[in-house]
Order: C-alpha cells, then sequence, then structure tokens
C-alpha cells in the first residue's frame, strides 16, 4: 500500500532529499502545487506571479512510517513560522504548507499543528489545505542534491545525518524496556556517527546527578543540583548549550579538552530523570538544530 502526502518547505531541493532518506517512503518528487497556470515551468514559477509553492510528493508505506511521523519530521526542516521565506529563499513560491489528497489524513495532522502552535506560542504559518494541483518539475531538478552534492540548500547539513541517526537509534532500540540499556546504545550511536569528544548520561540520585551509560574518556562521578552545565540545565528542566564552556559561571571541568557543551534533560511522567550530556573539543559546536534533535533523541530513553 502507497500514500502520498504533498510538503512545501522552501527550496525543494533539500526538502525532496530529506524525505528520500526517510525509512518507508517510497518515492519523493519535487515540483509546483496549488497554483493557477497549467504545467508551469521553473523560470515561470520564479516569477511568484503564479501561485505555486515548490512542494515535494512524498509516497510513502504507511506500514513503515506514519503520517504523524512524516509530518513530525516536516517540522523539523522548517521554520513554521516564517512568512514566504525558508533560510536565504524568499518569495511567495517558498511558502510552506502540508497539502493532503486524503481528506481522513486531516483528522491526522491538524492535532500536530495545534501542537506545534502550543510551543511557538504563535499563529503558524504553515498552510494546510487539500492539494488542488500538482506539476512535477525539471528533470534536473530531481535529486538535485544527489547529482549536486555541494549544491545550495537551506536545510543544515547536519539535518541529514541526525535523520539517519534518529532513525538508527529507534531501529535499534525497538521495545527494549530497560533505560539503561536505552541509554548505553544511545551513547555509542552518537560517538558513533558525531564526531564529539564525549557523549553520556548522567541519572538523577537525591539532589545529585550520577554518572551513567557513557562514551569517552574517564568523567565526573556525580553533579550536585544546579552546578555547572549538567547541573544547570536539571535546575531549569531545559536544554542548555554552552558555546565556551571556560565562559560559562561555575563550569566543572571534567576534561581540560571540552570547549563546548550541550546538556538536554530527559524526562519521564513528567519528572527529569536524567540529562544527556555532549561535550565537544572545538568551541561553538552546538546550534539550534543539535538542540531539536538531540531532544528528539533523549525523548527516546
Amino acid at each position: 500500500m502507497t500514500k502520498d502526502i504533498y510538503f512545501a518547505g522552501g527550496c525543494f531541493w533539500g526538502t525532496e532529499h530529506f524525505f528520500h532518506n526517510v525509512t518507508g517512503v517510497r518515492a519523493a518528487v519535487s515540483g509546483y502545487a496549488n497554483g493557477r497556470t497549467a504545467d508551469p515551468s521553473y523560470e515561470q514559477v520564479y516569477t511568484d506571479t503564479t501561485g505555486f509553492a515548490e512542494t515535494v510528493k512524498v509516497s510513502y508505506n504507511p506500514d513503515i512510517v506514519s503520517l504523524e511521523s512524516l509530518v513530525d519530521l516536516y517540522f523539523c526542516i522548517i521554520d513554521p513560522l516564517s512568512v514566504n521565506r525558508q533560510g536565504e529563499d524568499a518569495g511567495t513560491r517558498y511558502r510552506t504548507g502540508i497539502y493532503y489528497t486524503d481528506a481522513s489524513d486531516l483528522a491526522q495532522i491538524e492535532p500536530m499543528f495545534a501542537r506545534v502552535e502550543k510551543a511557538c506560542g504563535k499563529p503558524l504559518a504553515v498552510e494546510l489545505k487539500p492539494l488542488e494541483n500538482f506539476y512535477p518539475a525539471e528533470e534536473y531538478h530531481q535529486c538535485y542534491l544527489d547529482k549536486n552534492p555541494d549544491g545550495y540548500c537551506h536545510i543544515p547539513r547536519k539535518a541529514f545525518a541526525y535523520l539517519k541517526l534518529y532513525q538508527d537509534i529507534r531501529f535499534f532500540l525497538g521495545d527494549e524496556p530497560e533505560a539503561l540499556s536505552r541509554m548505553a546504545n544511545i551513547a555509542a550511536f552518537i560517538k558513533e556517527q558525531m564526531p564529539h569528544h564525549w557523549v553520556g548520561f548522567y541519572l538523577v540520585k537525591g539532589q545529585n546527578l550520577v554518572l551513567g551509560p557513557f562514551q569517552g574518556p574517564p568523567a565526573c562521578f556525580s553533579i550536585p543540583f544546579g552546578k555547572g552545565v549538567c547541573g544547570t540545565a536539571w535546575q531549569r528542566g531545559q536544554t542548555v548549550v554552552v558555546p565556551d564552556v571556560e565562559a560559562f559561571p561555575g563550569h566543572i571541568a571534567c576534561s581540560s579538552l571540552t570547549k563546548s557543551e550541550i546538556v538536554v534533560p530527559v524526562a519521564s511522567g513528567g519528572e527529569i530523570t536524567a540529562v544527556l550530556d555532549i561535550d565537544s573539543v572545538q568551541p561553538d559546536a552546538f546550534d539550534s538544530t543539535d538542540v531539536l534533535w538531540l531532544e528528539k533523541i533523549a525523548a527516546l530513553v
């Protein structure tokens, strides 16, 4: 069985490449959707007078990947508040939207829109409409980043690496019930696929974080609540990114090689039970893309 959903996410080169790499997606085709001209050319769409949006038709097997998962991943690669702009690309052709052909899909998508809107605290600049029309783009646009590996893409390149990492971890963990085992393998996967100095978990024990499963050199045995980067992330209940650890007040130096750090809380039942700590020997190694994907990975614990 194959179903179709249509994602407008800015320049279709990166959006197509991203969904090509989602397990369960059978095809991703770049094209033009919901405009006023029959069979438009790229040059016509580029004028912003045809009403079309650069859109990717995603054909998927719902027995392998759900529509909810696809929509969730879509929101990982767009700015949902940006009007007619994604990255450096501006114009109505670069607006964001999800277009459906099966009316029953709306009931699955609407709750996800509401959840993202609540998290953003503002109305989304993302269309949610039935598909009116779709025309595949010219051949040179198809699989553009495969043909041109160094070609332009508005999606951060590390997002493609994180997609692979996230899918590898989800598949491998399966329904394993033991949280410590899940943490151990998450740390191993991140260390194997990402160029980081230290990756591991600290577990909440009373008023301290106690060293849990990790990959890398020896580390601090425990960290008090509110102390260091890890204790601060626990205290705040939110991810903390530190571009320069030497400039962070009260930084606890487990390794003199660490230059930057990210710490992501791990929650269970509404309470923080651990933190995921990642150190880099490079300064300013982590950004909003790391935050988004590492929070998704931490949720897999």
